[in-house]
């Protein structure tokens, strides 16, 4: 007897894949606040700006009173620069342009003297070489209030020759461009100090130089030798130069960094 097997097969139970993709919760994206443009230069502190003002006035004494100084000497009749020191150029018609350039150079001494004192507080020499250029800036000043006596030759048509006696203002201007050149000569070896200190040799030579230039010039002129007037200008302009390129070097290190 044959034996019948059942043949069901189990019946496969559908399986339900879920088919529906969870929906996307719309992300909230924050609005775009608008930005400032980036500034290609951070903003200095305001004592930072106003100490870099100050420092551009030193940076100017030079340019400023060599240019109108030799302008000058080049340009106006009868003077020589052999013999006729610069301030002779404040006598005559003309003599306000001189005068003006005394007075406009001593602010911007006084002005730069004050820079360099904030820029060099507690360094050697940061206190006296300021104070220097202050007295060297009220020299200035007083040498373009007290001009020198015409002579030589200068203003055009004076007679040749030294005047035959030296008026008042004439003597306050001779002391006050003493005063002025021995101020400058002395700070600018009180920069070679500063300098020698910090470990910056040539600096240090270089301030020395300048002072000895204006040293050397003076005496020579002072002495009656030859071209004279033409040592001491060239010795004024050397020791006034490296106080501009010191002036300009603080300012340089004061600039923002990017």
């Amino acid at each position: 007897m044959t034996t019948t097997q059942p043949t069901t097969q189990p019946t496969a139970q559908p399986t339900t894949q879920p088919t529906a993709q969870p929906t996307a919760q719309p992300a909230t994206q924050p609005a775009l606040q608008a930005t400032a443009p980036a500034t290609l230069e951070p903003a200095a502190p305001a004592s930072t700006r106003s100490t870099r003002a100050l420092l551009t006035c030193a940076v100017l004494t030079t340019p400023v009173f060599g240019v109108v100084s030799l302008a000058q000497a080049f340009t106006r009749e009868g003077f020589d620069l052999l013999r006729h020191p610069l301030s002779m150029l404040s006598t005559g018609d003309l003599g306000w342009l001189q005068i003006a350039n005394f007075l406009i150079t001593a602010v911007l001494t006084v002005a730069g003297a004050i820079g360099l004192r904030r820029a060099m507080r507690g360094t050697p020499g940061g206190t006296w070489a300021p104070r220097l250029l202050l007295v060297e800036g009220a020299g200035l000043a007083a040498a373009g209030l007290f001009v020198m006596d015409p002579g030589d030759g200068f203003p055009a048509g004076t007679p040749m020759g030294a005047p035959a006696g030296m008026s008042w203002h004439a003597m306050l201007h001779m002391a006050a461009g003493s005063v002025a050149f021995t101020a400058l000569i002395a700070a600018c070896f009180v920069l070679g100090r500063h300098f020698a200190r910090a470990g910056r040799g040539g600096h240090a030579v270089a301030s020395r130089l300048g002072g000895l230039a204006l040293l050397l010039g003076n005496a020579w002129a002072m002495s009656g030798g030859r071209a004279g007037s033409l040592t001491l200008c060239v010795g004024v302009l050397v020791a006034m130069a490296w106080v501009s390129v010191v002036a300009a070097a603080r300012r340089a290190d004061l600039a923002p960094r990017l």
